[in-house]
């Protein structure tokens, strides 16, 4: 998911540096899953329908950060592949 988050960063803001769509993807996904630590009914209550419980979660897991950070990681390694083929390339004739 963090990935996609990643690629929607990108999408959103094409002009953006990689490094800086790769902190905010890893800012919101740390505060997601801080969020987590958070037990109010009415957040509790958005947990509990299908998407609010995808996008919150339940419980702080510290293995879900080395996922999040893994999966931005696999992003920017494809956003800089992907910009270096597409950038043009200076002619290298004499």
């Amino acid at each position: 998911m963090v990935a996609d988050g990643f690629s929607a960063g990108r999408a959103f803001f094409p002009k953006l540096p990689t490094r800086l769509v790769a902190l905010y993807a890893g800012m919101f996904s740390l505060l997601i899953e801080l969020s987590q630590f958070y037990h109010a009914p009415w957040i509790d209550a958005i947990r509990a329908t299908r998407i609010g419980g995808l996008v919150l979660g339940f419980g702080f897991l510290w293995r879900d950060l080395v996922c999040y950070a893994l999966g931005i990681m696999g992003g920017v390694v494809i956003d800089v592949a992907l910009r270096s083929v597409h950038q043009p390339h200076e002619n290298q004739d004499g």
